[in-house]
């Protein structure tokens, strides 16, 4: 076998499909991923409709949508109607391509080289890991450079500058009038402390709780965005001291936990099993506390920030290393 340079085995400037369902957090894990190894990202959108939707993840592709050569380094795969494109490529491309499926396929472990699940779900396996926290794009560089330029508003703030951020009803947790009225009362006491609130809400925020919010820190030092003009949350995250996050955000609470800052939850009534073990190995892990009820200035303290999308790109580029190194005119030919 002839000898393979430490130069030909890296990643940097390689092909990446990212199969996408078109949805913004999926993408983001995916991207997180797939920046933090170097590659260069060709988005395919999944166009599944009628049947061949309804069948997925388990069903075939029509044959319009099969993918063909030329074949990338490595292709992700993040969601339900995903997972049949990356099973077709597995299939055609063969070891030429590394695939992986970030969160449970729920077709089993054989739908790809390595599967990303995160530690509080159950799925697990030889080509099964798992980190705390779940990938995104915001890496160490990318917030230190939000950092270095803040815009004027957040600049003129003062410390310490917690960023609020606040979800709403899903299928677990619910919002209950009481449970609005002790988030309202909870962040209207902390700005009277003088401390600089950062206040975004989602999709999923009741409007009628927004505006409760935004009335309970007027006239304060605090920044409330309602929707309106460029998203100021990568600034928020980047710029904060510390945190309050309702607890039905995982992924705002894993960006925030990208940071090291302490990390406040609310929890509203509700809950599941699920949310639970994701919340109390956090907790374990030092980043987060329940948010205290008394409205005092909040402590502070600081962790190792988790950044889970390094982590899944060193598992990726050792596994893929392996396997080039075993066969490198069919793993290294043909995409730079």
């Amino acid at each position: 076998m002839a000898a393979v340079n430490d130069q030909s085995l890296t990643l940097e400037g390689r092909t990446a499909w990212i199969f996408s369902d078109g949805k913004a957090g999926h993408e983001a894990q995916c991207f997180g991923v797939v920046e933090a190894l170097g590659l260069r990202a060709e988005v395919k959108r999944s166009r599944l409709s009628g049947l061949y939707k309804l069948m997925a993840p388990w069903g075939p592709l029509p044959s319009s949508e099969v993918p063909g050569p030329p074949w990338p380094t490595i292709a992700f795969a993040t969601g339900r109607t995903t997972i049949p494109y990356i099973r077709a490529l597995r299939k055609r491309a063969g070891l030429k391509t590394y695939t992986v499926i970030l969160m449970d396929p729920k077709t089993g472990p054989n739908s790809a080289d390595l599967i990303w699940v995160p530690q509080h779900d159950r799925r697990r396996g030889s080509n099964v890991i798992t980190t705390l926290t779940a990938p995104h794009r915001f890496s160490e560089a990318r917030l230190e450079a939000l950092r270095t330029q803040p815009p004027e508003e957040i600049a003129g703030l003062p410390h310490p500058r917690i960023a609020c951020l606040i979800g709403g009803p899903n299928g677990d947790y619910n919002y209950t009038a009481a449970d609005e009225e002790r988030l309202v009362a909870s962040l209207g006491r902390l700005a009277a402390t003088g401390a600089s609130l950062m206040i975004t809400t989602s999709r999923r925020t009741p409007a009628t709780l927004a505006d409760r919010l935004q009335q309970a820190v007027a006239g304060t030092r605090s920044l409330f965005w309602n929707g309106e003009g460029a998203n100021p949350y990568p600034d928020y995250l980047a710029s904060a001291d510390a945190f309050v996050i309702t607890a039905d955000s995982v992924s705002m609470t894993c960006e925030a936990a990208a940071t090291g800052r302490p990390i406040f939850l609310f929890s509203p009534s509700g809950g599941s099993a699920k949310f639970d073990r994701f919340h109390a190995s956090l907790a374990s892990y030092g980043a987060t506390r329940l948010l205290p009820a008394d409205g005092g200035p909040l402590p502070t303290w600081s962790y190792k920030p988790l950044h889970s999308a390094k982590e899944i790109a060193s598992e990726i580029r050792k596994r893929w290393a392996k396997r080039a190194q075993m066969l490198p005119g069919l793993v290294l030919g043909g995409d730079r």
